[in-house]
C-alpha cells in the first residue's frame, strides 16, 4: 500500500507541503537580494510592519469591496439567468451554451477584448457615449482611471463568473419536483409565491455554497485584477508589489500567511455552516 501511495505523497510534498513550509519560514526571515548574503531571522517584525502599514489596510478594504460586490452581483445575475433558462423556449440549448462562454473562454482574451472596448482612443464605448450619444464631453479612460478602475474590475468579474452561479443554480432547479409547483397552482399560488416558497428554499444550500466558495476564490483573486487594471491594489496585488516591486520577499510571504489564515477561517465557515459537518 505504501509503495502505491509513495509517488502521490512525494508529489504532494514537493508541490504543496514544501512551498507552504518555505513561505511560512520566509515570513519570519529577512531575505537579501544578494544570494551570497545570509538570511536573517527577524521573528514577527515583518508582520508588525505589515499591520502598521496603512496601505495594507486600504488593500484589505479594496479586496472586501471587490469580493462583496462581485459575489453578490454574480450570484444574483446567475440566479436570474438560471430561472430564465429553466423555461422552455426555442434555441434554449444554444442560449445556455452562449451564457457559459465568459466562464470557459481564456482570461487573457477576455481582458484584451474589454481593454479594447473601453480604450480611451479607439474603444467603441467612448465612441458611443461621446460621439453617438453625447453624454460625456470627452473620452474617458475607463480601465486605468482611479475613479473608474474599481467599478470596471467589479463589472468584469461579475460578467466573467456569473455563469458559474448560473450552472450550479440551473442544475438544482432542474431537480426540483414539478409536483410541488403543480400542488401550489392548485392552491392558487402565483409565480412570485411559487418562487418565494418553493424555489428559494430549494436553492438555499446551493446559494450558500456559491456565496462562500466564490468569496474564498474572489478574495484571493489576482490575475483578473492585475491584467485588467494596474490601479486597483487589492491585498493580493499588494503582496505581488511587495515581492516584485519592492523586492521584499519576506513581507510578501508574511502577507500570504495572513491570507492563508483568512482562507482557513472561510473554509471552516463553509464546512460548519453550509456543509454542516
Amino acid at each position: 500500500a505504501w509503495a502505491l501511495l509513495a509517488p502521490s505523497v512525494i508529489l504532494v510534498g514537493l508541490v504543496v507541503v514544501y512551498p507552504i513550509i518555505s513561505s511560512i519560514r520566509m515570513g519570519f526571515t529577512h531575505i537579501p537580494l544578494d544570494p551570497a548574503m545570509p538570511e536573517e531571522f527577524v521573528g514577527l517584525e515583518q508582520y508588525s510592519e505589515i499591520v502598521h502599514d496603512p496601505e495594507f489596510w486600504l488593500a484589505i478594504v479594496r479586496s472586501l469591496v471587490h469580493t462583496a460586490a462581485t459575489v453578490a452581483g454574480s450570484t444574483l445575475l446567475g440566479l436570474a439567468v438560471a430561472v430564465l433558462m429553466n423555461r422552455e423556449f426555442a434555441g434554449r440549448g444554444i442560449a445556455r451554451g452562449i451564457v457559459l462562454m465568459p466562464y470557459v473562454a481564456p482570461l487573457i482574451s477576455l481582458v484584451f477584448a474589454w481593454r479594447y472596448m473601453f480604450h480611451p482612443v479607439y474603444g467603441f464605448v467612448n465612441y458611443w457615449f461621446v460621439d453617438i450619444l453625447p453624454i460625456f464631453s470627452g473620452p474617458r479612460d475607463w480601465v486605468e482611471s482611479p475613479a473608474f478602475a474599481m467599478p470596471m474590475v467589479i463589472l468584469f468579474d461579475i460578467w466573467r463568473y456569473f455563469p458559474y452561479a448560473f450552472l450550479m443554480i440551473l442544475a438544482r432547479l432542474q431537480s426540483i419536483p414539478k409536483t410541488l409547483y403543480e400542488a401550489a397552482e392548485v392552491d392558487g399560488a402565483g409565480s412570485w409565491a411559487k418562487f418565494r416558497h418553493i424555489t428559494m428554499p430549494e436553492l438555499s444550500f446551493v446559494l450558500g455554497s456559491i456565496v462562500v466558495l466564490r468569496w474564498i476564490w474572489n478574495f484571493t483573486k489576482f490575475d483578473d485584477v492585475w491584467l485588467l487594471s494596474r490601479n486597483v491594489v487589492t491585498v493580493t496585488v499588494y503582496a505581488y508589489l511587495r515581492a516584485f516591486q519592492s523586492f521584499d520577499l519576506g513581507q510578501a510571504a508574511a502577507i500570504s500567511s495572513l491570507l492563508a489564515l483568512g482562507l482557513i477561517a472561510s473554509v471552516s465557515l463553509y464546512v460548519k455552516k453550509v456543509l454542516r459537518w
